[in-house]
């Protein structure tokens, strides 16, 4: 008897798929998703304990073990301390520093970052290392010499000493805010650049026109971080300020503390209150953060 073959099944050529390991990979995400919400978790601890106590009576906030959910909730806090002082009016005089504050930082912080970027001078590369040595500069050291200048210049009891500073590059935090611009222009190819230069345009109108419109990411970024910086500023309204007609929403919530009685209730709602801007401002503009933090400093 002979033996009939079976017939071979035809080759398609394509090989068995290796085999997936998912599961490890699944383990390994869901541990990295559990370290970040257990490091978010201390973050966000004391905003919650804000909100929460925004709600409460003063016998609340305190109770140990604290007290997570006010019972009852009070809230009165609100437009009582929204009311006791004449937060609208600091509102106002806030948001006039931090515009005038913005405006300038941006403006002249582009024209020196795109200087030691962009342009070729003798001496450049000099001038901003002197320029980064003031970073480490504390603060304090020229507190007293500068109150004294703006005293002798009549500008106290004005909002000249907390705004004509940010029209100056390097002034203050702006040391930072060149450094992170100029960082940012030098991933921008400088062709663009010799392309707009063999067509007869300015430096100026390189930056205005080519620069500038290709760096929102590192503007939004230096924005942010001069609105916070002058939405939150105490010390400056603190030793500049005398009348409170000019108060700003820093000075407005230490109203609320004395040396004999702090109305915690009034406060925590009052800074609740205040910092909803901050944060609104933030989620809005969070895309181009993100993207001008992660872009800064990577140079094609």
């Amino acid at each position: 008897m002979t033996s009939v073959a079976a017939p071979e099944k035809p080759r398609t050529g394509r090989a068995a798929p290796p085999a997936t390991r998912r599961g490890p990979r699944r383990y390994g995400k869901a541990l990295v998703y559990l370290a970040l919400v257990a490091g978010a978790v201390p973050t966000l601890l004391p905003f919650v304990w804000l909100v929460r106590s925004a709600f409460m009576q003063d016998a609340q906030m305190f109770v140990a073990p604290p007290q997570w959910i006010p019972s009852p909730f009070q809230w009165s806090n609100f437009t009582e301390a929204l009311t006791a002082q004449p937060f609208g009016l600091y509102f106002l005089n806030t948001v006039i520093i931090a515009v005038i504050s913005v405006l300038g930082t941006v403006l002249t912080c582009s024209v020196a970052a795109f200087s030691f970027s962009r342009l070729r001078w003798r001496g450049r590369d000099a001038v901003f290392a002197v320029l980064l040595s003031g970073v480490m500069l504390p603060y304090a050291v020229t507190l007293i010499p500068t109150f004294a200048m703006w005293q002798e210049l009549g500008a106290l009891d004005t909002y000249i000493p907390l705004t004509v500073p940010s029209w100056f590059a390097g002034a203050g935090g702006g040391v930072f805010n060149v450094f992170l611009l100029r960082q940012f222009f030098l991933t921008i190819p400088f062709e663009l650049d010799e392309a707009a230069y063999i067509d007869g345009a300015s430096p100026w109108r390189v930056l205005w026109t080519i620069v500038m419109p290709l760096s929102k990411p590192a503007i939004v970024v230096v924005t942010i971080f001069t609105f916070i910086g002058t939405w939150n500023d105490f010390l400056g309204p603190l030793l500049y300020l005398n009348d409170e007609r000019k108060y700003t929403l820093s000075l407005g919530l230490a109203s609320f503390q004395s040396i004999y009685i702090t109305q915690w209730g009034y406060l925590m709602a009052a800074s609740a209150a205040v910092i909803a801007p901050v944060i609104a401002l933030f989620f809005f503009l969070q895309r181009y953060f993100i993207e001008g933090v992660t872009l800064t400093g990577i140079k094609n």
